[in-house]
């Protein structure tokens, strides 16, 4: 898989904000991504160290459309910590 493939986009919340001063950046990947993968895509994308990966499989959500019940569709997190000094400058101006 092309690096760009396994970096989805970044989340953006408070929470993620705060990860900013420990040097912990977070981002959607696909659901087959394993932290290898992860690893070396932020590592080629980014031109920085990665120290750790951890990710996490969050579930969709029930949503309803009237009588009609449905279900957001499940997808993966990745908080990707970096190696101390190093930082992402995508995140600098947010």
């Amino acid at each position: 898989m092309d690096p760009r493939d396994i970096i989805i986009r970044p989340i953006v919340t408070e929470k993620s904000m705060a990860y900013l001063q420990e040097g912990r950046y977070v981002f959607r990947v696909p659901l087959k991504a394993n932290k290898t993968q992860i690893k070396d895509a932020v590592e080629e994308i980014f031109n920085v160290k990665v120290k750790s990966v951890n990710t996490m499989r969050v579930r969709g959500k029930m949503k309803r459309m009237g009588r009609h019940v449905g279900r957001t569709p499940d997808w993966k997190k990745a908080i990707v910590t970096l190696q101390p000094g190093e930082t992402i400058e995508l995140f600098e101006g947010i």
